[in-house]
């Protein structure tokens, strides 16, 4: 950042936001290593591996390190959507010359006598080999580039998105703070899974259609159709969400009296649905046949109803709400305020297209947990299958701030659901080296507690220095706590009569009227 020419004005006041949101976010998530045999994550960097290494999608000689393969005749391949393992292949091919260096072997013989390290390991390992650390580096790396900077940068963009409700970047950075740290999406932002990355490019396209100039280029319009296409392809039953975003897309062509944005939205979705295909016909027989349906893991559930989805069940509402098991509002009680923002923002009468997206898309995946024969979602924190529609369920929360924001009940409320969450997900994301088994129906005693009770945390940065349990945190907090007394020297240089610029607004801000209405409703 050129801070000069931010004091004198020259720089947008967001821009200083946007930056250091992403920063904080980025190092939070980079500071923790995604999990060691994590199955989920095994199976897609087993087919990374296979491709680079091998010239194959055939993972038959990584196949021992994950349960989610599929089986096709005698070999083995990954039974996840492969959109995240697509963009893993450059990258790894792009690091593979690196790790011909002696540096696995100096840093395998420092893990091999690494006392923090070691305290991570379980006794029934088969501990630290130099085979293990090339595939920790490349997950690490995989993870860095296909979750945490998707993850962070959707932060920023929701910041972003915004505007369009308040001018005010306090509670737009409250928002997005709140969903980058105090909800499940934290445990996931540095995990090779794909949940993230479909949400962000998901977000993105969004963004890209509210945020769209009066005249919707072809580079736009087939820009937000790769997007969502290769969202689709990351995690398939984002279709939920694909799909009425696409109709929004269509919308604003069709109120913009534009034809031709509708063709390449098309043509964009339709590049990325060819190479999918031409993936499922080559590996599993046909254009349309999934990974899935050879997978030999969970073959009652694949096989119940359509995909393994059948009616929405009590337990399963119960599960993924408020339960101690998998619950989202028990994880994150913050996202309570969705609801009154929801009529709250129906009530303003604002971004009345955005309001009918954004409920459709959190009632449709909402819909689709609800009504899975797998539910649970495996091991994990909290429910894992609704993470791609978690920035759109934090969308509404604005307009409780922009409404009720200068009452004291409000403020402290939040601010005490928000420390809660805040606690909530750390605790459990941060417990032992794996995400809580599904065997574990009260995971909060019988997986956080007696972890953090010993001092099992994941293994982060302080382990490598080596720092052991919760010590293990100090460097972090240290580089928090700068950044912070950072942020308190740069605040005041923002004026707040600069805060945001009449030039060069989308239709988007130039419809809400930054929530103007919305407060005179209120007053």
């Amino acid at each position: 950042m050129n801070f000069a020419k931010y004091r004198q004005g020259r720089i947008s006041p967001d821009f200083a936001w946007v930056f250091s949101l992403f920063s904080v976010l980025l190092l939070c998530y980079v500071y923790f290593f995604p999990r060691w045999a994590d199955p989920n994550q095994n199976s897609r960097l087993d087919m990374v591996f296979a491709v680079v290494e091998d010239g194959t999608f055939q993972i038959d000689k990584y196949v021992a390190n994950t349960v989610d393969y599929a089986k096709v005749g005698e070999h083995y391949y990954s039974d996840k959507a492969p959109g995240a393992a697509f963009l893993g292949i450059p990258l790894y091919a792009a690091l593979r010359p690196l790790l011909e260096t002696p540096l696995i072997g100096a840093l395998t013989t420092r893990l091999e006598s690494h006392r923090a390290f070691a305290s991570t390991l379980r006794a029934e390992g088969t501990g630290v080999s130099a085979q293990k650390v090339r595939f920790a580096i490349v997950q690490v790396y995989l993870s860095f580039f296909v979750s945490a900077l998707p993850t962070a940068a959707l932060a920023a963009l929701l910041f972003l998105w915004l505007r369009a409700v308040t001018p005010l970047a306090q509670p737009r950075a409250v928002i997005a703070l709140g969903y980058g740290l105090a909800t499940p999406v934290f445990a996931y932002a540095n995990a090779f899974y794909g949940h993230q990355l479909a949400a962000f490019l998901l977000f993105l396209a969004f963004f890209l259609l509210a945020r769209a100039p009066a005249q919707v280029g072809a580079m736009r319009a087939c820009l937000v159709g790769l997007l969502l296409g290769y969202a689709f392809i990351t995690e398939y039953p984002v279709a939920l969400m694909a799909a009425p975003i696409g109709l929004y897309g269509l919308y604003q062509f069709w109120r913009r009296q534009q034809r031709a944005p509708f063709f390449w939205l098309v043509v964009g979705g339709a590049i990325v649905a060819a190479g999918w295909m031409a993936y499922n016909t080559a590996i599993f027989g046909g254009p349309l046949e999934l990974g899935y349906s050879r997978s030999e893991l969970w073959t009652e559930q694949h096989h119940t109803g359509f995909m393994s989805l059948t009616a929405p069940t009590l337990d399963a509402v119960w599960g993924i709400t408020f339960s101690p098991f998998r619950g989202l509002f028990l994880l994150s009680p913050w996202l309570l305020w969705a609801p009154p923002g929801f009529a709250l923002w129906r009530r303003s009468g604002v971004l009345r297209a955005e309001w009918w997206l954004t409920l459709a898309v959190v009632v449709g995946m909402f819909l689709f947990n609800a009504s899975s024969s797998m539910w649970w979602g495996g091991f994990a924190v909290g429910p894992r299958y609704l993470l791609p529609m978690l920035p759109f369920l934090a969308l509404p929360t604005a307009f409780v701030l922009v409404a009720w924001g200068e009452q004291l009940w409000l403020r402290l409320t939040l601010a005490l659901s928000l420390l809660w969450s805040l606690v909530a997900v750390w605790s459990m994301t941060l417990a032992e080296q794996a995400f809580p088994s599904d065997a574990l129906r009260n995971p909060w005693a019988e997986h956080v507690l007696p972890n953090w009770a010993v001092g099992n945390i994941a293994r982060n940065f302080g382990t490598v220095l080596g720092l052991e349990g919760v010590w293990s945190l100090t460097p972090l907090m240290l580089l928090l706590a700068l950044a912070a007394v950072a942020w308190r020297w740069l605040v005041p240089l923002q004026p707040r009569e600069a805060l945001f610029s009449k030039e060069g607004r989308s239709s988007l801000e130039i419809e809400a009227e930054s929530g103007n209405r919305l407060m005179e409703l209120n007053k």
